[in-house]
């Protein structure tokens, strides 16, 4: 298992070195877009106010706190991950369109992101659960805000990371998918678990 930091721009090499539960961290740029900003992508075909080319996002609504005396400057107090699979149904196509190269969330994605990740060389990673402030305490910087019109969660905050993470690598440039991969490992063994539990259980008809 390696364990490493990946700065932005992410280069291709960087992600294929790679596998999924590898555990590494983010330097660089990285900018929330969650529901709201791939349906604009992409339903709404608006142009993103942010060049997202070898970047990262992260699906999180984040909670942000305006800093006392400078107009338009925020400082981040939380930041968790927003489950990933709801953007599944756009996230091959806002990644063909933006070229970013990392997607940080929370559980897995299923095959249309799968084959997007393999094509265009980019790796999805989940953040921990129930560390939104540690999250935050990575973040140097909230450098800009845009479609703040959408409302705080879901507006693109841009911020500038140090070691941000731990992040770990679910889908793989490669095509290999944790979370598919532990399903089919559970189910091997949940036959077998089953039947030892109801020979001892019995039941009224």
């Amino acid at each position: 298992m390696s364990s490493k930091i990946l700065t932005t721009p992410i280069q291709n090499e960087e992600l294929e070195s790679l596998s999924i539960g590898d555990i590494f961290y983010l330097n660089g740029y990285l900018i929330s877009s969650r529901d709201d900003v791939h349906q604009r992508l992409i339903k709404q075909h608006k142009k993103l106010p942010i060049d997202l080319a070898g970047k990262a996002i992260f699906h999180a609504g984040p909670i942000m706190q305006e800093i006392e005396g400078q107009p338009g400057k925020y400082r981040v107090i939380s930041i968790g991950p927003t489950t990933s699979m709801r953007m599944e149904k756009y996230e091959k196509e806002f990644i063909a369109q933006t070229g970013l190269k990392l997607i940080v969330g929370k559980g897995g994605m299923g095959q249309n992101t799968v084959a997007a990740c393999q094509e265009h060389k980019v790796i999805h990673a989940v953040f921990p659960g129930g560390c939104a402030v540690l999250a935050a305490n990575c973040v140097e910087e909230v450098e800009a805000v845009e479609w703040l019109d959408l409302g705080m969660p879901e507006a693109m905050w841009v911020m500038r990371v140090k070691k941000f993470g731990p992040l770990i690598v679910s889908i793989d440039t490669r095509g290999n998918n944790l979370f598919e991969e532990n399903k089919k490992a559970f189910n091997l063994k949940k036959e077998a678990i089953v039947e030892e539990i109801c020979s001892h259980v019995d039941y009224l008809e």
